[in-house]
């Protein structure tokens, strides 16, 4: 049989607001009866409901995450890991809305304060309106964001971010200072109209490579299974081959150079292939790459979120974690000769024009390109 709140006053020789006051507004009950009220409530094994904590302090006790991407990938995941550690010792839900477009997004800004069924919103990776901000500010929700589009300027309240200028800087340089001069960059491609915070990324790493007198070739890879296919079909399809690849995310860096390696080609010796991110396998297969700690970023925008809540003291509200360059095995200086799989590639070219040219086919030994 489950212990009522009228059992824990009765045994406690209280009332029973004094018994929820205790739990839920311990700073007006003296501390001799609170202490009282939980020895009592612990002995009969009297647990709070969520609910009427709720509705006695006004909150729904929820913290809506609206986050653009899968949540299986590695960034999303490790920032819901670390947004549940702070937030479920607090007794907080967490309620995940995926948001593909402006329509949905504007959707739930439109719902948000007619509910009111979170104390807060976290906003992950994606760019917001100012009026939606306006509309939640006006009904007193701290809305935070992590690797957001320019939050103090669209009316965050507060913000985590990495500082993407400087990571996709720390890339270029790297690779233009072991010599690389072709280099390509592989882009995810995900819909322009909610303004990625990724983009920021492409934008500095490309401005580093034009400060050089370079011009990286720019492939997008799209959504689906065989999206790094796509992209090393591109690569082999180039009139040169790269010398270096940055990718956007280690999510490509990662496949891509298993892909790369199965067409013959050597990574580093031929190719060298850096990722953003330092996701789960970067270690393990020798990935160099830009780090950033999502989990540790979504515990200080869990931490601010409560402070803005309970009006406490938050600190700094907006804070650029610095990048960090982690070199592995994957990059090495420019290669001084041409691939195998493109002199192979080129022999082949050469041999048919001349047996075009002379018309003796059968004179002229066939060289076949690699796989």
């Amino acid at each position: 049989m489950n212990t009522s709140i009228q059992d824990v006053a009765r045994a406690a020789q209280v009332s029973i607001s004094t018994v929820s006051r205790s739990f839920t507004r311990p700073e007006l009950v003296s501390k001799a009866t609170r202490d009282k009220v939980l020895r009592v409530a612990d002995e009969l094994n009297f647990s709070t409901s969520r609910s009427a904590a709720a509705l006695k302090t006004g909150r729904s006790m929820r913290i809506a995450l609206l986050m653009s991407d899968h949540i299986r990938r590695w960034f999303s995941a490790s920032v819901i890991e670390g947004l549940n550690e702070v937030l479920s010792g607090e007794g907080y839900d967490i309620q995940i809305f995926q948001i593909s477009s402006i329509e949905e997004r504007k959707e739930f800004f439109d719902m948000l304060p007619v509910r009111r069924n979170a104390d807060a919103v976290i906003v992950v990776s994606f760019d917001i309106d100012s009026s939606e901000i306006h509309e939640l500010k006006s009904i007193g929700m701290p809305i935070i964001g992590i690797n957001s589009v320019m939050p103090n300027e669209r009316g965050f309240t507060a913000a985590v971010n990495i500082d993407d200028t400087q990571g996709s800087v720390l890339a270029a340089r790297h690779l233009i200072n072991l010599g690389h001069r072709r280099i390509a960059y592989v882009r995810t491609t995900r819909d322009v109209s909610l303004h990625f915070s990724v983009q920021q990324r492409v934008d500095a790493f490309l401005e580093c490579c034009a400060n050089s007198g370079i011009s990286p070739h720019i492939i997008s890879a799209g959504e689906g299974p065989d999206r790094v296919s796509r992209v090393v079909t591109e690569l082999l399809s180039m009139e040169q081959l790269p010398t270096a690849i940055a990718c956007q995310e280690d999510g490509i860096a990662i496949p891509l150079m298993f892909q790369l390696m199965r067409t013959g080609l050597s990574v580093p010796g031929d190719i060298s292939v850096i990722g953003y991110d330092n996701s789960s396998f970067a270690h393990d297969l020798g990935l160099t790459t830009i780090a950033q700690d999502p989990v540790e970023m979504a515990r200080t925008a869990a931490t601010i979120a409560l402070n803005l809540i309970n009006e406490t003291d938050a600190g700094e509200l907006f804070r650029n974690v610095p990048a960090r360059l982690v070199v592995r095995s994957s990059t090495g200086p420019a290669p001084l000769r041409t691939p195998a799989v493109v002199n192979a590639g080129i022999a082949a070219a050469e041999a048919a024009g001349i047996a075009a040219e002379l018309g003796e086919d059968d004179d002229v030994t066939e060289v076949d390109s690699a796989e």
